[in-house]
């Protein structure tokens, strides 16, 4: 997949994988989440990616204390090659869909290359950790989807010692699934 053809990729995809309940798995616990089926193009990514078993044996790369648990990246050779597999492409923003960066709220962050249009990083997602919310993220990012079980494990995430670059000392992994 490439900038070219990724959004008419999931513009078929969506079509046909209308699934919009996804399971993080961790040794904390489960977070359940719910996608939104009026963000398609940013739902549709994430199932994609979790049928391919991206994410599985990502980790929570970023914890911000009160504000976010971030992941789905890693630097290990295992998934870099799951990335070149299928592609380097962005996600154009998607924030005019009225969800405001609420807890409990997935969203994607921008990719960290030269990019005045805010492009969504297609790998990465964050949940809001932040009470009540985040909300000085609106309009900027694509809130995509809600923790509806297992804020309790997002909390603990949440309070996981980290270094100075706000990477958490002990890996937390990750895999998903499928759950409707």
């Amino acid at each position: 997949m490439n900038e070219k053809n990724a959004i008419p990729f999931f513009y078929e995809y969506e079509k046909e994988n209308k699934e919009n309940k996804i399971k993080i798995i961790t040794s904390y616990g489960d977070i359940e989440i719910e996608l939104f089926k009026n963000t398609p193009y940013h739902r549709a990514n994430f199932i994609y990616l979790i049928k391919k078993k991206y994410f599985n044996n990502t980790t929570f790369h970023r914890v911000v204390k009160d504000f976010i648990i971030q992941g789905g990246n890693s630097d290990s050779y295992e998934i870099s090659k799951k990335r070149t597999m299928i592609g380097k492409y962005l996600l154009p923003p998607d924030t005019k869909k009225g969800y405001s960066h609420n807890r409990g709220i997935l969203s994607m962050p921008s990719s960290e290359i030269d990019n005045p249009h805010k492009l969504a990083s297609p790998y990465e997602f964050f949940i809001v950790v932040q009470k009540p919310g985040a909300y000085h993220l609106d309009g900027d990012y694509t809130a995509f989807g809600k923790v509806i079980k297992g804020m309790d494990v997002v909390d603990r995430i949440n309070k996981e010692e980290t270094d100075k670059r706000e990477s958490p000392i002990h890996n937390i992994y990750m895999k998903m699934e499928i759950i409707q």
